[in-house]
């Protein structure tokens, strides 16, 4: 709209996008009782609730319908009850009808007739999409709003990548069974662990002034994750998100909330020669006090045993009853300073996730083995670097990397069999090279001796996916996710759970996992594939054939489909190219 000045009207709006799943395919059932049932849900739950909590109704579409409201606190409370209302409907339960939600806030113009045009209604309808039947997706500027006027079990999707909008939006989850619209729980953000302290270790700090100092600080920092998450009693946040807000300038109790957990370790190292100091902060984000400070001053060579007093330190300061029964370490520390040294900057390669970082990384955990052929660690990372290689197809050599994949994880489990990390090292090289039995009874190991350890979860997941069980690789894969929202591999858990809903008879599940996984991974073939497939299994063609002609004739890529489902059940295979071709037309 123009107004009188000749400007476009303007106004910040919290925009509210609604959706019925799959309601093409519902129409195909039986339209009329469908279609009923959408005026229904769109009069007699929709409306009201909007005009509740002052929003405007905008418009409705056939199967949808857009909101606006002055207040995002406003939008997501019509969210929750509007799906609350949807679990006491007959029709849905009749029809199987399901409502998904996208709540954004930005800047919106008002055309003449009072419709709303812009970025931010775009990213609601995206929200909307990516959001799983029953739930709503809000985005960060929604969530960070909630602060202090709503306590909502709202899930971390991290920052993901939209269709059709340029920058990363972030994007928080929330299933609409899990609050009362009256009273919403005051719950943490993530999964619930509240039977157990819970500490997230944030990347170190390096004062350096040596960028090529940074992978020591985050290898002292992750050596302390991996001390502290040894103790059963305590439940550790995934490196993979804690890592996540390396160099952002978020408060403390912030990084807590989204993460949900109590306790924040943080950190500095700062490195001159073959000196180091490292400093140590403890903090209880529920009172934002300081339960524990310490600042290290040591020769290089020391720096091994230091991480292990630091992890004590924190433990004690949390526990130091629990910490009596539970001070015995898993994780043996390599002998070597180079073997250490060596390992850390491996990592920092292997965690770039490219052919060339894989590559490197290999060699640089081979130089650590020889430097040191007791380092547990070693064998680990060259074990995951190894199944890496050929999972994804960096390499002319699969069979013999699959190979060495599995001796390296076996050794890694002789050398430090209490260490978690090793037996996943095991599951994971024995699954990508079809070895299911042995994979699976590792990845069951791994869970046993670490409790929140992501990776056990994920790989369980896997394991059971490869062995042609996908009804039981949801939970540990849906479970691993949660742990670790923020792992730079999740597009190929996330491809996974995709294809254990898909082959689960849940299409509409897979379709939003395939989804997310895009999010992380543009235009994967993989993932395309098997969501043309769900669109399929959902009789919607139109939108199968959409996703199928954004797919290259020749998708011969070396993490294409074929290679990801290389050891899984064949006939999945050829059913989802069968789809992709059926779609095609």
């Amino acid at each position: 709209m123009v107004g009188e000045s000749g400007r476009v009207q303007r106004r910040l709006a919290a925009i509210f996008a609604l959706d019925v799943v799959g309601s093409s395919r519902l129409m195909e059932v039986n339209e009329s009782a469908t279609l009923a049932a959408i005026q229904s849900i769109l009069a007699e739950a929709v409306a009201p609730a909007a005009a509740r909590h002052q929003g405007r109704l905008v418009k409705t579409m056939g199967d949808g319908a857009l909101v606006e409201f002055a207040s995002p606190v406003e939008a997501v409370l019509c969210a929750t009850e509007v799906q609350a209302a949807m679990a006491g409907r007959p029709d849905r339960t009749r029809l199987g009808l399901e409502l998904r939600i996208g709540i954004n806030l930005g800047d919106v113009v008002i055309a003449e007739d009072g419709d709303i045009y812009g970025d931010a209604v775009n990213i609601a309808v995206r929200l909307e999409g990516i959001a799983d039947p029953g739930a709503l997706c809000v985005s960060g500027k929604v969530f960070d709003e909630l602060e202090g006027k709503l306590s909502l079990p709202f899930e971390d999707r991290g920052e993901q990548r939209l269709k059709n909008i340029a920058r990363p939006i972030r994007v928080y989850s929330l299933r609409g069974d899990s609050t009362s619209p009256r009273e919403p729980q005051a719950v943490r953000p993530t999964p619930k662990h509240n039977d157990k302290p819970s500490i997230a270790v944030l990347p170190f700090s390096n004062l350096s002034g040596d960028p090529a100092q940074d992978y020591l600080a985050e290898g002292v920092a992750d050596d302390i994750l991996t001390a502290l998450a040894q103790s059963r009693w305590l439940f550790v946040m995934a490196r993979s998100s804690s890592f996540a807000f390396k160099g952002r300038a978020i408060e403390t109790d912030q990084v807590a909330r989204r993460l949900g957990v109590r306790y924040i370790l943080t950190g500095s190292v700062r490195r001159s020669g073959d000196h180091v100091r490292i400093s140590a902060q403890l903090t209880d984000a529920e009172t934002g006090g300081s339960l524990w400070a310490e600042r290290y001053d040591r020769d290089v060579t020391d720096v091994l045993t230091l991480q292990d007093e630091i992890a004590e330190a924190v433990a004690g300061a949390i526990e130091p009853e629990l910490l009596k029964t539970e001070s015995q370490r898993g994780a043996a520390r390599p002998q070597s300073m180079e073997a250490w040294d060596l390992v850390r900057r491996g990592m920092w390669e292997f965690h770039k996730i490219k052919p060339e970082g894989h590559r490197l990384a290999r060699e640089l955990f081979l130089k650590a083995i020889e430097a040191d052929p007791n380092s547990a660690d070693g064998y680990i990372w060259l074990a995951r670097a190894e199944a890496g290689l050929a999972a994804y197809g960096w390499t002319d050599h699969s069979e013999a990397i699959r190979q060495a994949g599995m001796v390296a994880g076996l050794k890694a489990v002789q050398l430090d069999a209490r260490n978690p990390y090793a037996h996943y090292a095991v599951a994971i090289s024995h699954i990508f090279a079809g070895e299911i039995d042995v994979g699976l009874r590792a990845a069951r190991q791994v869970v046993t001796l670490s409790p929140s350890f992501a990776l056990g979860y994920l790989v369980l997941g896997a394991a059971y996916l490869h062995a042609g069980e996908p009804e039981k690789a949801i939970e540990p894969l849906e479970h691993g996710l949660r742990l670790s929202p923020y792992d730079p591999q999740n597009f190929t858990w996330l491809l996974f759970l995709a294809l254990a809903y898909l082959f689960s008879r849940n299409p509409e599940r897979g379709r939003a996992a395939a989804q997310r996984s895009l999010s992380l991974r543009p235009g994967w073939v993989a993932a395309l594939k098997v969501e043309v497939m769900c669109w399929v299994a959902l009789g919607d063609l139109r939108r199968a054939g959409s996703v199928a002609l954004s797919i290259p004739a020749s998708s011969d890529a070396p993490d294409s489909l074929s290679r990801i489902m290389a050891k899984l059940d064949p006939a999945w295979t050829e059913q989802i190219e069968t789809a992709v071709r059926r779609a095609r037309g």
